[in-house]
């Protein structure tokens, strides 16, 4: 059975998310001790809340959390939790997990926050063509700015502003959009990552 632990920092209902996650053998709990949440095969850092209270409820087990995904724990970030993955974030303050560089910032469009659905174009995922994804449901304010955009493998676009929908580094996925809120493609998106992906070694 494999396990799926979502990092719960207080930051909303998760019941949709958890939804997405259960079938096929698995086993979904929710942590709040960041290091007993790295005590799983699958790790989910969940999309609902502000960067600094976040980033302040990971400080405790931050260099174990780091240290599980940089050594190949299978680990998926939506919206804030692809935003804990880089280094900081303009929204507040508080260090991110830094498994990518680059910085937090604030989507540059008159609207904002951006809500509802967005398109995502140049993929370059293999899980966006699994999932027939290519539109996908936004909640978002803020945005990641990657220092090497290698390592986008997903775009959108909001108003004039072009931003990273989604980021890899071996198992370690970041997506700025809600695939749990993004009908039957996200979920897709979300067992083809859990299918495909290995267990931690």
């Amino acid at each position: 059975m494999m396990r799926v632990t979502v990092f719960d920092y207080g930051a909303g209902n998760l019941h949709s998310l958890a939804k997405a996650l259960e079938g096929d053998g698995r086993d979904v709990r929710f942590e709040t001790s960041p290091r007993a949440a790295v005590e799983t095969d699958v790790l989910v850092l969940p999309g609902v809340g502000a960067f600094a209270p976040a980033a302040a409820a990971l400080a405790s087990g931050r260099a174990e959390m780091q240290a599980a995904i940089q050594g190949g724990m299978p680990c998926l970030g939506i919206c804030l939790g692809m935003q804990l993955l880089f280094e900081s974030s303009a929204e507040g303050d508080g260090e991110g997990l830094g498994i990518f560089s680059g910085r937090v910032e604030k989507l540059r469009a008159r609207q904002t926050p951006q809500i509802g659905w967005n398109t995502i174009d140049d993929t370059l995922d293999p899980l966006f063509a699994a999932a027939r994804l290519d539109i996908a449901y936004y909640a978002n304010s803020y945005v990641c700015r990657p220092a090497n955009e290698g390592i986008v493998t997903a775009w959108s676009t909001h108003e004039h502003d072009r931003f990273a929908a989604a980021v890899r580094l071996g198992n370690t996925v970041g997506v700025q959009f809600h695939p749990e809120k993004s009908s039957a493609p996200g979920l897709r998106f979300i067992r083809h990552f859990l299918k495909c992906l290995p267990s931690r070694p």
